[in-house]
């Protein structure tokens, strides 16, 4: 049988994985293997310090910045969207609260619906891309989507409802989200290297984000050109390691904030995922094309459980 660490490397060449995986166990470092290029044009192979996007990984950052500022008083988790959106975004029901949100059992309409994208090269933001860097500029493509079901009545994942989030976090502390996050959530973790980083001016340590297994182009006209609540934030395993610490060891927020965001709200259809406030209840890796990371994790899940 396959050591895991030749089971990760097998996978990894038979299906082109890009990206990094890190496996920890009792502050021990078990697992680490870098592969693929962060820059297939130039060569540039990924490594450990390689900084990547997390796309809708993000989302967890997003729930604990909302979380921290639930401790500090300036949010509740039975507050209402309305009590800070006012008159914007009208379709949004009057009792869609914090909670509903995070756990994705809001029922609002979403304005990036990934079940109706028949194909992930499409160009599907609704709006030039450039012009989504603010928070506050997700209003016009957040506006306008029915309400698909009542608030609490079951589980849909919704992005526009991470970025609702951190439009209320914003008015309720008066400060950017994406300061928010830094403040909150990375800089107590000793998250250095996780920043939201604008797609057309990305660094030389940031991987670009590619669209298939193969070939040069990239999704830099298919995303925000600056993350938002829903993802796009850039990280690295040591970063992500680092967070999975501090925040079970209360350095974010405190141990029972943390239970209460791991409780599972939704099991759901397929699989044994479920749902607590802003985390799947599973693994985590990262890669550099859109449908990199699932074979890898398909090997964790096989050999460490689910």
């Amino acid at each position: 049988m396959l050591s895991l660490r030749e089971a990760v490397d097998h996978e990894a060449e038979r299906t082109g994985f890009s990206g990094v995986v890190r496996l920890d166990r009792c502050g021990e470092t078990q697992l680490l293997g870098a592969y693929g290029f962060a820059d297939r044009a130039h060569g540039a192979r990924n490594n450990s310090e390689t900084q990547f996007a997390l796309a809708s990984g993000g989302k967890v950052l997003t729930a604990m910045a909302v979380m921290a500022l639930v401790e500090q008083g300036a949010l509740e988790l039975s507050m209402t969207a309305r009590s800070l959106l006012g008159a914007d975004l009208p379709l949004i029901a009057d009792d869609v609260t914090i909670e509903h949100l995070l756990a994705h059992r809001s029922g609002i309409g979403d304005y990036l619906d990934e079940e109706a994208i028949e194909d992930i090269c499409e160009y599907v933001m609704p709006v030039p891309v450039h012009e989504l860097a603010t928070t506050e500029q997700f209003l016009r493509v957040l506006d306008g989507h029915e309400t698909v079901f009542p608030a609490g009545d079951r589980f849909a994942y919704n992005n526009g409802g991470y970025v609702v989030l951190a439009l209320l976090a914003e008015r309720a502390s008066g400060v950017d989200f994406h300061r928010l996050v830094r403040t909150l959530v990375c800089e107590p973790a000793g998250m250095v290297d996780t920043q939201f980083l604008r797609s057309d001016e990305l660094p030389g340590r940031a991987a670009l984000g590619y669209l298939s297994r193969d070939g040069l182009r990239t999704n830099v006209f298919h995303l925000p050109v600056l993350g938002n609540g829903d993802g796009g934030i850039y990280s690295t395993v040591a970063d992500l390691c680092s967070f999975w610490e501090s925040l079970f060891a209360g350095r974010i927020v405190t141990a029972e904030r943390v239970a209460e965001m791991v409780r599972p709200r939704s099991d759901l259809l397929e699989g044994p995922a479920r749902f607590g406030l802003g985390f799947y209840l599973m693994y985590t890796v990262i890669s550099n094309w859109s449908a990199g990371a699932w074979p890898i994790t398909e090997v964790l899940d096989a050999r460490l459980g689910t």
